[in-house]
């Protein structure tokens, strides 16, 4: 049995209102990609994010019914989980996030360093 405590999951802004929205098997796969990354482990699914260089921020992409949802969190921020984003990505030009969704990201990594640093509640 594995007694390494697990790590603390954050929510940023409306993220986990979010990802509740989504469909259940959509909500099961972030689920468990999020407990394994408490865990100090990563799902099989979760790659790195273009565009965030070291900050660590992790993508998971689930395809349910025709449609892409995608959960983005990091966890170099000290010794918890940041759930920045999660979403049903609408564009239909190629795989590439949409800029709205990075800026979002980009804002919503910036108040999770904050938080982390104790700068927020």
């Amino acid at each position: 049995m594995n007694s390494t405590p697990l790590q603390p999951v954050h929510w940023v802004a409306s993220s986990k209102k979010d990802l509740l929205a989504m469909p259940d098997d959509v909500q099961d796969v972030f689920g468990f990609a999020l407990h394994l990354a408490q865990a100090g482990t990563k799902h099989p699914q979760a790659k790195p994010l273009k565009g965030f260089g070291s900050a660590g921020v992790l993508e998971v992409v689930e395809d349910h019914h025709r449609d892409t949802y995608r959960a983005v969190y990091t966890v170099k921020l000290g010794d918890a989980v940041y759930v920045l984003h999660c979403f049903q990505k609408k564009s239909s030009r190629g795989i590439a996030t949409p800029k709205p969704d990075l800026d979002k990201i980009r804002d919503r990594l910036k108040l999770a360093e904050q938080h982390a640093k104790g700068e927020t509640s």
